[in-house]
């Protein structure tokens, strides 16, 4: 039996430590922890504390004690058997004998319990395949994974964006937008003739910006950009109608210039905290503006100008 014939790899004391139980819990206590604690780890779950490395410890550890208590349990039962024939001539009930030693009390209880026993030990039967499964996945070094994460979000992306390609071009047709072009009926033109640009993506693109679609973290970019261009320009604005001469309360208007500033700025790089969580492509992430750095170079624009 797969029971029987297990060898745990760990000493029984650290797997009843682990599931968090001590010794002579019950076959409930047991199954009560592993259930919790795999919900937590599990790496399939969604939790923020899943951990696959955590979780075979614990998968692990649920098979050692699972085999302690049903070898401790079955020991106890032989005894109790051979105490009664000591007791007693009457000869041992035939029904004992099945139910693969499974059980003890009436011959109804003993099938419900031998019931019982067949669903743990289908149960473990699941957990091995899956164990066998995640650390084969998880077998795979770091650079392995990180090119797995790269190229499956480029499929997503990519996927995403023929669905989307094909839903405009059904539209169009249901519209009947393509009925009176002058080229029905023959294959698209290539819209570039830079043989470093991919005819098909370079089509893509051009149907999306002729349908008027905009990704949001383009506007996001834009709009980024654009806000930096109106903040530096207006700093410089602010300088230049202060004069050259910086009087004391010329100076307080300017700090309290530099202060608004300032404040633009953290709201700024706030915006672009999104813009980074959203934008599919690393390389097109965006840092943070320095206050700092913004305020000498508009004190550098405005020395330029005059």
């Amino acid at each position: 039996r797969m029971l029987s014939g297990y060898k745990p790899k760990s000493n029984i004391k650290e797997s009843y430590k682990i599931l968090e139980l001590e010794e002579g819990c019950s076959l409930d206590d047991i199954r009560n922890s592993y259930r919790s604690l795999a919900k937590k780890y599990h790496p399939d779950s969604g939790s923020a504390t899943a951990d696959s490395e955590a979780f075979m410890k614990v998968e692990e550890a649920y098979r050692v004690v699972l085999s302690d208590v049903t070898t401790k349990k079955k020991t106890s039962e032989t005894n109790e058997e051979e105490e009664d024939q000591f007791k007693s001539n009457a000869p041992q009930h035939r029904h004992y004998l099945s139910y693969e030693g499974v059980g003890f009390g009436t011959p109804s209880q003993r099938e419900k319990q031998y019931m019982q026993f067949r669903v743990d030990r289908a149960t473990e039967q699941v957990l091995e395949y899956r164990k066998q499964r995640l650390e084969s996945q998880y077998a795979v070094t770091d650079l392995m994974k990180a090119k797995d994460v790269k190229q499956s979000k480029k499929v997503k992306i990519t996927q995403a964006v023929e669905r989307l390609v094909e839903d405009l071009i059904q539209e169009s047709m249901a519209k009947g937008d393509f009925d009176n072009l002058s080229g029905k009926g023959k294959p698209l033109q290539k819209f570039s003739d830079c043989p470093h640009i991919d005819p098909m993506t370079h089509n893509l693109n051009r149907i999306l910006i002729d349908n008027g679609y905009q990704p949001e973290w383009i506007l996001m970019q834009k709009e980024i950009r654009e806000t930096i261009e109106r903040l530096r320009k207006n700093l410089v604005q602010a300088r230049s109608n202060l004069g050259g001469q910086m009087t004391p309360y010329r100076q307080k208007q300017w700090n309290r210039a530099c202060e608004e500033f300032i404040e633009d700025i953290r709201k700024l790089n706030k915006r672009i905290d999104s813009f980074n969580l959203v934008v599919p492509l690393l390389s097109r992430q965006m840092v943070h503006f320095s206050a700092d750095k913004e305020i000498v170079r508009a004190q550098k624009s405005y020395e330029a100008l005059m």
